[in-house]
């Protein structure tokens, strides 16, 4: 119960902070520009890591509990606990959110002529579940399947591969561990502002597919899931993981060795 609650927790915080500054972008225009959303979202990633490590790992990813599972971090026993605790908690974030904005949205549709469900929906529905291209990007983006699968993977590999040398004891660059968090969350904030433009850069799966599921709910229905070859699925859930899965095996098979090859006097690898 500590490590699920820790995870639905701290999962919870992250996607309300972080969709809460897309729909108020969405809404409102209150954000100017792609790094003011993205300094969010690493700002929500940082206090949900500081509220929640004292009950769990914090990893509030399932790609990044996948990892952690790969690179011998973690039991695979806790991995169901883990990710049925990030995706609850990335769908009551979706729910709390829809509550605090439903009004918002229903006349900010109603303005722009959009009919909830219908071609077009996907201008309020990218609240909750990620697009690609991003619909907020301008008509310069072209993004095949392909080329967002690649984008997703690329960027969760790169932030698991610092989560793991940011936490890893034999990287004697690394931060003291009060203020790792505050790294991870830059490192959010930097691959965000960097991936966004094509995929809206989700990066999780229970960020995405939980928020999105509450879509389809809540009346977006097909608008919610458009890609009738499950290119959303591949692209924001086996995306991630694939690239979490790969970073894993590289950091444990080839960057933490060469570590130990390090003097004990400069690393004290255990």
């Amino acid at each position: 119960m500590r490590e699920f609650a820790g995870e639905t927790i701290g999962t919870f915080l992250l996607v309300f902070f972080g969709c809460g500054s897309v729909a108020v972008t969405v809404l409102f225009s209150a954000h100017v520009g792609l790094f003011q959303v993205a300094a969010v979202w690493g700002i929500g990633v940082t206090l949900a890591i500081y509220a929640t490590r004292h009950l769990s790992c914090a990893h509030l990813n399932p790609a990044v509990s996948i990892a952690m599972v790969v690179g011998g971090r973690m039991s695979i026993r806790k991995l169901p606990v883990y990710l049925g605790a990030q995706f609850f908690g990335a769908f009551v974030a979706a729910i709390v959110l829809y509550a605090l904005f439903s009004s918002s949205i229903a006349q900010y549709e109603t303005i722009h002529n959009i009919v909830r469900g219908m071609t077009g929906s996907h201008k309020t529905a990218m609240i909750f579940g990620e697009f690609y291209p991003n619909p907020g990007a301008g008509i310069s983006a072209s993004v095949s399947t392909i080329n967002a699968f690649f984008a997703e993977a690329v960027g969760t590999f790169v932030l698991i591969s610092l989560i793991f040398s940011l936490t890893e004891g034999c990287n004697v660059g690394r931060p003291d561990d009060s203020l790792t968090p505050l790294f991870i969350g830059l490192t959010v904030t930097v691959i965000i502002s960097i991936i966004a433009p094509l995929t809206q850069a989700g990066l999780n799966p229970a960020r995405d597919l939980s928020p999105r599921l509450f879509a389809y709910l809540a009346g977006w229905g097909n608008a919610a899931f458009p890609d009738s070859h499950y290119g959303l699925l591949t692209v924001y859930v086996f995306g991630p993981i694939s690239g979490g899965i790969l970073s894993s095996l590289v950091f444990t098979k080839l960057i933490k060795p060469l570590m130990n090859t390090k003097e004990k006097s400069n690393c004290d690898c255990r």
